[in-house]
């Protein structure tokens, strides 16, 4: 659904209580709701003179209403008002949490499940090009460095997440060691070491909107989570399987989602962290590996093995769609880009793939193919998506233009790295799987881009 801000937006409503809001005509002089358009988003303001009310809604032309989906600010301590008889008026507004020119600072309960996230990030990228020239990103190449790891081992970890305070953390992967730690990098640049509780293995993590980061169940048996305090805790499951899963996405209602790798069912973790499950029309082994946010809402999963896309939309009904190049071993991990694409990250696949906002599928040309070359991706503070090495020898980019290109990495070994991070002052962190090093890209970024932009990010 997107979000649609009109001008000069005012009605007056006699609604009642903590409910959807039905609208009334429009005051004089001002346009009638009609103008954002049925089933869109806005930012709204409610008030009777002395109560108000300030956060994102849905319209429905149908019954001519305004349900409030997210409360940025109010009279009632920031929670929903309980409104008694009388008129009040609606309108259009645009919130101090979305002033133009900030970025969420991690994902919360008010920015990180909705799409102001999306939006405020669009404004950003939008504002590194001026007359076609970067000013945010100088560095159109980056600087490519590597650091010092506490723990290694073969197959120690597989995608990371961004903590709130700016710390990443290394997703565990390889659960056949006694000794297995879990790894995080701080904001400064510190790499230490953390116990973990299960050593079975996970793919992928997410950033809840509580704070939390959920390891992704590959090979466990439970749910193992981090949460803002540094605290590890374990979870039940509803469904398990070898293989089960690899990636998350965190859907706009707070849900988690895992990827189905070669689960048979769909698995999800509400942001209440009640644990259910869902049916999927499309499995098999190995089907996807990673998934995307689209900005509608949808969230899409990259087919790895699969042979058709499948997404589950934000009100959970799932579908498939055809895809235009298909192969084992195709596609791990994606990226949502600026103008809305959502971008597969090539592993074995000859040629890139995409799936426009309107659901187009369509492919281009790679400069640099390989056998297993990248794993996962990260958009970039200038627009330029990145996908990490995990066999290439080359660090491999499209940007907003969609012009591919390729630049020379520090480090290279089969099975490198898997997923990365875009850390708050703009640099990107590619995720040790069997490197014996960590490696990043600095983007020469002059101002800290926040932490972190999501879930309009692929945490993969």
């Amino acid at each position: 659904m997107p979000l649609v801000v009109k001008d000069r937006v005012k009605v007056t409503s006699t609604t009642t209580g903590t409910g959807t809001f039905t609208l009334g005509a429009a005051v004089a002089g001002f346009q009638d709701f009609s103008v954002i358009g049925n089933g869109n988003q806005t930012y709204y303001c409610i008030t009777s003179g002395t109560a108000w009310e300030i956060g994102i809604g849905t319209y429905t032309s149908s019954g001519t209403t305004l349900s409030r989906d997210t409360v940025f600010e109010s009279s009632n301590s920031n929670a929903l008002v309980n409104w008694g008889a009388g008129s009040k008026d609606v309108f259009c507004t645009f919130p101090a949490d979305a002033t133009e020119g900030t970025v969420p600072q991690g994902d919360t309960s008010q920015v990180g499940t909705d799409l102001v996230a999306w939006t405020n990030l669009k404004k950003e990228l939008d504002r590194t090009v001026i007359n076609g020239v970067p000013y945010n990103n100088n560095n159109t190449a980056g600087v490519v460095s590597t650091f010092s790891l506490v723990y290694t081992t073969a197959t120690a970890y597989y995608g990371g997440v961004l903590a709130p305070n700016g710390d990443i953390y290394f997703v565990p992967y390889d659960g056949s060691s006694l000794f297995r730690r879990g790894q995080k990098i701080s904001s400064s640049g510190v790499v230490s070491t953390y116990s973990l509780i299960s050593n079975l293995s996970y793919r992928g993590g997410v950033l809840a909107s509580n704070g939390d980061i959920h390891f992704v169940p590959y090979g466990s048996d439970r749910g193992q989570k981090v949460n803002s305090s540094g605290v590890v805790s374990t979870y039940s499951l509803v469904y398990v399987i070898g293989s089960m899963y690899s990636g998350g996405v965190l859907a706009p209602n707070g849900d988690i989602h895992f990827v189905p790798l070669s689960a048979e069912v769909g698995q999800k973790v509400s942001a209440a962290g009640v644990v259910s499950t869902y049916s999927l029309i499309y499995t098999r082994s190995v089907a996807y590996d990673g998934g995307v946010l689209a900005a509608n809402g949808d969230i899409h999963f990259v087919p790895y093995f699969a042979n058709r896309g499948q997404k589950i939309s934000a009100s959970g009904v799932v579908s498939t769609y055809s895809l235009v190049y298909t192969t084992t071993n195709a596609y791990q991990g994606g990226v949502l880009a600026p103008n809305g694409d959502v971008h597969f990250v090539p592993s074995f696949a000859s040629v890139g793939q995409k799936v426009s906002a309107a659901g187009v599928v369509s492919t281009y040309s790679l400069v640099y193919t390989a056998s297993q070359a990248y794993n996962g991706g990260v958009l970039a503070p200038n627009g330029d998506i990145h996908f990490v090495p995990n066999g290439a020898n080359r660090g491999q980019k499209i940007s907003p233009a969609g012009s591919v290109s390729t630049y020379s990495l520090v480090y290279t070994e089969i099975s490198a790295y898997s997923g990365g991070v875009l850390s708050p002052d703009g640099s990107i962190t590619f995720i040790p799987y069997s490197a014996n090093r960590g490696q990043k890209l600095s983007t020469g970024t002059q101002k800290n881009i926040g932490y972190c932009l999501s879930p309009f990010f692929n945490k993969f």
